[in-house]
């Protein structure tokens, strides 16, 4: 995944937030979102398989999510789950379960 922080994010119905942290890990990839003016002082993790396009000319991510599902999404906290596998797993649970 190229470097992806500050870029602004796009869920299938409207903007989200930007991203504040990227992983590169094999198999278990993400992006962590700042909401910052749609849901203060909120993050959440979203899988990367979500992400359907990236636009570097605009830096802008586009999910396969709506603004309902990540909103919905269990929310990330910086330095509790950064690397809690646990919570990586309920991530990837809730958005393998999502109603499309």
């Amino acid at each position: 995944m190229a470097q992806l922080v500050g870029y602004k994010v796009e869920a299938s119905d409207g903007s989200i937030g930007k991203i504040d942290k990227h992983t590169d890990y094999v198999g278990r990839q993400y992006i962590v979102v700042d909401t910052g003016p749609w849901i203060f002082g909120r993050h959440v993790m979203v899988p990367a398989s979500l992400v359907t396009a990236v636009d570097e000319e605009n830096q802008t991510v586009h999910l396969s999510a709506t603004r309902e599902q990540v909103k919905d999404s269990p929310e990330f906290e910086k330095g509790r789950h950064d690397d809690d596998v646990a919570f990586i797993q309920l991530i990837e649970k809730y958005y393998a379960n999502r109603h499309m």
